[in-house]
């Protein structure tokens, strides 16, 4: 009976860590993707100002403000999964999950 406490109290504990370790890197993506959603958003006002001065395309307005759109719901996607990584946290620190 103590062998099976044994591994299920080490079993716990490397959910936990497991679930810390994950958070902390989703965290980290986060991170990088606000970076990049930044220089985009200022890619696009760039862009956009050249434009006005006569210096580019609007093709070039049109794609640098694809790719703002693409890092925001890419910045979307990465806040989705730093929340399901703290969800996975409280679900293995013994939250009340109910299955």
């Amino acid at each position: 009976m103590t062998f099976v406490y044994q591994r299920t109290v080490q079993q716990a504990f490397r959910e936990v860590s497991d679930a810390l370790v994950g958070y902390r890197k989703s965290q980290q993506v986060k991170i990088q993707q606000q970076q990049l959603t930044d220089a985009a958003a200022d890619a696009t006002k760039l862009s956009n100002m050249r434009y006005r001065g006569g210096a580019s395309s609007y093709l070039e307005v049109l794609d640098s403000e694809t790719r703002f759109f693409a890092a925001q719901l890419a910045l979307a996607q990465a806040e989705l999964r730093e929340l399901q990584s703290l969800v996975q946290i409280y679900r293995s620190l013994g939250g009340g999950w109910q299955q």
